[in-house]
């Protein structure tokens, strides 16, 4: 059966700036949105202001109906949602969703994620599709069911990873792509030609399922005895943000937390792994194990983001520092 797309009532369930590019794909090709649930504002900064979420920021802007439930499964919250009568829900960079939420529309609820599922389940498959090295990554749409990021696939979208690309860099091109498909999709669920397949269709025989849990901060810690390649994507696929990061302890036995944002690999010096050297201008390099890399771009906690000639011209004893293995 088909569906005019103005008559397809459309809940849109997201809180980043990544979700809003689908949100105004829907919005700009005139699907009927009529409501938007993201998270609650919240104090965040220095200064504890209070900050809305950019899926917010947008659908006010456009005069679409904004719910900012704490709990999904609050009885005034479900009222709510029930009462924009939608048809269809379409989920992208939002939360886990309790059953009688993903149950209620009549043609269910769709989620982007930002692989080719079933690789890179959880909640950061940006990050660790740079950080293991991934020339390839997608997305994907896919109807809930109850295990997270399991149901059964709509469509994909596939995207190469160049060796310079970051994590940032990899979310804004994906933030594009996705948009494309939630788009592709809910004009297929328009015109009811949606065939849907099963997750174990999209892998081969043996093939081993990398996940993508929740970074925390002493994961993003540098192991500089790993390989030099594999310390390499690390940092990568971490920045900009969370961000990978070291310690170094100064000439008054300090210690000093370092962020490193962009490096690039260099003819091994042979110096033991972890040694830092540089030629006090421009030019900070740190020995790891089979390469050296060349420190482009890094952050002194407190301070502000730099290169290394601007790091260089405020911190002139850096190659009297050792970095804590």
């Amino acid at each position: 059966m088909t569906i005019k797309k103005e008559d397809l009532r459309i809940v849109f369930m997201g809180t980043p700036e990544f979700a809003v590019e689908s949100l105004k794909a829907l919005v700009e090709n005139g699907y009927n949105v009529v409501g938007v649930i993201t998270v609650p504002d919240k104090p965040a900064g220095r200064g504890q202001k209070i900050r809305t979420s950019p899926v917010k920021e947008y659908a006010i802007e456009q005069g679409i109906i904004v719910l900012q439930p704490e709990k999904l499964k609050a009885v005034p919250f479900l009222a709510e949602l029930g009462a924009l009568k939608a048809d269809l829900q379409v989920i992208v960079a939002f939360r886990m969703l309790p059953e009688l939420v993903w149950n209620m529309p009549p043609l269910g609820t769709f989620n982007l994620h930002g692989s080719l599922l079933p690789q890179y389940r959880g909640a950061a498959p940006i990050n660790w599709a740079v950080i293991n090295g991934e020339a390839e990554t997608g997305v994907t749409t896919f109807f809930l069911q109850h295990e997270i990021d399991t149901g059964n696939i709509i469509d994909q979208k596939r995207m190469t990873i160049s060796p310079n690309d970051n994590a940032g860099t990899v979310h804004d091109k994906m933030m594009a792509l996705g948009a494309r498909l939630v788009l592709e999709t809910v004009h297929k669920i328009c015109e009811g030609t949606v065939e849907t397949k099963p997750q174990y269709q999209f892998t081969e025989a043996g093939e081993t399922l990398k996940p993508a849990p929740k970074i925390f901060k002493e994961d993003c810690k540098i192991d500089w005895s790993a390989p030099i390649k594999q310390v390499h994507n690390k940092i990568r696929g971490l920045s900009p943000y969370p961000t990978a990061w070291t310690e170094i302890t100064d000439a008054e036995k300090k210690m000093i937390v370092l962020k490193i944002f962009d490096t690039e690999i260099i003819e091994d010096t042979g110096k033991p792994s972890g040694t830092i050297y540089t030629d006090g201008k421009s030019t900070i390099c740190i020995s790891g194990n089979g390469g050296t890399l060349k420190i482009n771009s890094l952050q002194l906690a407190g301070k502000k983001r730099m290169t290394a000639k601007e790091f260089l011209n405020g911190f002139k004893t850096l190659h009297q520092c050792k970095i804590n293995m």
